[in-house]
């Protein structure tokens, strides 16, 4: 998956990211050093104030130090901060001539501001750590919808980006999957019409499917007629529900890689964007899908057909949903997805690669739109071995 993962996040031994830890800057060697701001700032108004005239005196100032540390500092590093501004505040001033002393009242003002600094520290770190928790739960959903899949698995050499339009949801309604079984390995790449969590509900349910159909169904037609199926369940479901999302559909490609058979694959194109094969030196489209999208069967149009396309061995497929076909520049132009391999291998040949294709299409596409996904975007890059 593209961008950060939540392997490369700071993990306390629990296992989960730290929330105190978040200020990836105030880190050196690995460990925080998020108290050294404040600390200096606690010196610097120390030693200010012990240099300055009786007249002109800052020792107050050191109400700051809390209040800054609360920002950035965990409960305990706040509280000891806390604890030795009023210590420090109580030394510096108690060494001026008493007609210079700030007294009581500022003194009240420090442990005032110091005691704030560390209940709003609690509340700010008790959000962080319910915000890393839904993170996880966004996390966790998206890697049930979005399985990983192990180098090989069903005999495909493959490669995927998932870029979603929310940075924060993490989750969207594209999904992909490949599912080997008992008669050949399967791929399924598609995309729910909408956002939002009822496409990733839509979304579970057809890969839900998919993973049983396409492991027992001798038949890739079998497996297109069970995710149609599914979808209109899925439909009158929600609508049973009274939710207004009950009419979704959703665009998909599903591929056959028959057993017996290593220089062809069957597809049926749910009104999807037609793959393209990626060769060492040229760039093909499968025929467009002209069957309509999943969940509009009642519509009363004939099943999207079934075709054989040859794919020699080396070739790869490369599947897109419209977050990449459908990016535009600043001047309104769509991301020239063909054109764009086309003049990659010409290049370099060795683009072809599934893991280099797929991040070759990633960082075009993101430099076509200026880093402004408008929809969420799938890149999925698959080959014989």
């Amino acid at each position: 998956m593209a961008g950060r993962s939540p392997a490369e996040q700071p993990r306390t031994s629990a296992g989960r990211p730290d929330a105190v830890q978040r200020q990836s800057l105030l880190r050196l060697h690995g460990r925080s050093v998020a108290w050294m701001p404040p600390l200096l700032l606690l010196i610097g108004i120390a030693v200010f104030d012990w240099n300055s005239s009786g007249e002109f005196r800052i020792i107050s100032w050191i109400v700051l130090v809390p209040g800054i540390a609360a920002a950035i500092c965990g409960v305990w590093g706040t509280a000891a901060l806390a604890v030795l501004s009023l210590a420090t505040y109580i030394g510096v001033d108690t060494s001026w001539p008493h007609q210079y002393q700030t007294g009581l009242p500022d003194f009240i003002l420090v442990a005032l501001g110091s005691t704030l600094a560390v209940l709003a520290c609690a509340v700010r770190v008790r959000g962080e750590e319910r915000m890393l928790h839904m993170r996880d739960v966004a996390e966790t959903t998206r890697r049930t919808v979005l399985r990983p899949l192990v180098q090989g698995w069903g005999g495909l050499d493959h490669a995927a980006v998932y870029l979603a339009a929310d940075s924060d949801a993490r989750v969207g309604g594209d999904f992909y999957d490949i599912q080997p079984g008992l008669h050949g390995t399967r791929v399924l790449l598609g995309d729910v019409q909408g956002k939002g969590l009822g496409a990733v509900e839509a979304a579970a349910a057809l890969l839900g499917t998919f993973r049983e159909s396409g492991y027992h169904e001798p038949l890739l037609r079998t497996v297109a007629d069970r995710l149609e199926v599914r979808m209109l369940r899925h439909g009158g479901y929600t609508s049973a529900l009274g939710r207004l999302d009950g009419d979704r559909f959703a665009t998909g490609i599903l591929i056959g890689f028959p057993p017996d058979a290593t220089d062809r694959v069957e597809v049926i194109n749910f009104g999807h964007e037609p793959p393209l094969v990626v060769t060492v030196d040229d760039v093909r489209e499968l025929p467009p899908g002209d069957g309509l999208p999943l969940g509009l069967s009642e519509l009363g149009q004939d099943p999207p057909p079934l075709i054989e396309v040859p794919l020699a061995h080396g070739e790869t497929l490369l599947l897109v949903t419209d977050g990449v076909t459908e990016a535009r520049d600043a001047s309104g132009a769509f991301f020239p997805l063909r054109e764009h391999v086309a003049r990659a291998l010409t290049e370099d040949p060795r683009t072809a690669d599934p893991h280099r294709l797929v991040r070759f299409v990633r960082d075009g596409t993101l430099r076509h739109c200026g880093g402004r996904l408008a929809d969420d975007t799938t890149i999925f890059a698959v080959r014989r071995r």
